[in-house]
């Protein structure tokens, strides 16, 4: 269990909350800018549109993110007010993990900046890259196209036989699975690793 680093290494237990806790608070915050910005005015409706991670998480998702390292967040949208029906729906859909993206990419330049200047001693180039590669992670895991995940409602809009998953118990199943599978994690964290160490050339 996760909870276990807090006793054998509690600055990096600290430091995967707090880099997980901003990460899904930002990337809920982009799905719900972005459904503002297609005419859904449900997220300021329901006060979705603040910087508070319990609004975005709720307390279960935090305690089990200390507990098992797994958490999520949600960000309530009416996609029969967006503005341009399907496309509206994949910009809204694509927001969160593209915010991941960028973040990640915003924490690499800074490690390639503090790594190469002499302004290192200022930051933690460690956990930096840290939190580079939970973006990364959390943006590849949340283009799996099985719902609830984002991945689902980019690809199912552009592949409509997908959408017979949404209230399917195979997909319920399958991403169930995904968190039982032990080389899933290690997968994605070797894909980040590769793609950080691209971008730090």
């Amino acid at each position: 269990m996760f909870i276990n680093t807090l006793f054998t290494n509690p600055i990096h237990f600290f430091r995967v909350v707090v880099i997980v806790i901003i990460s899904i608070t930002l990337h809920e915050l982009a799905h719900g800018w972005a459904a503002m910005s297609q005419g859904d005015d449900t997220p300021e409706r329901t006060g979705h549109l603040t910087p508070n991670p319990v609004v975005h998480m709720g307390w279960e998702s935090i305690i089990f993110l200390c507990l098992a390292g797994i958490a999520w967040g949600k960000m309530p949208v009416n996609p029969y007010k967006f503005r341009w029906g399907k496309l509206s729906n994949i910009l809204v859909s694509a927001a969160g993990p593209l915010c991941n993206l960028a973040l990640a990419i915003l924490c690499i330049s800074l490690c390639k900046f503090f790594l190469y200047s002499p302004f290192r001693q200022i930051a933690s180039v460690e956990f930096i890259y840290m939190a580079a590669r939970i973006n990364l992670i959390l943006f590849l895991f949340n283009l799996i196209p099985l719902p609830p995940l984002d991945g689902f409602y980019v690809f199912s809009e552009i592949f409509p036989k997908l959408k017979a998953l949404e209230n399917s118990q195979f997909a319920s199943l399958a991403l169930f699975l995904l968190f039982l599978i032990p080389g899933i994690g290690a997968t994605l964290g070797y894909i980040a690793n590769f793609i950080i160490a691209i971008g730090l050339r």
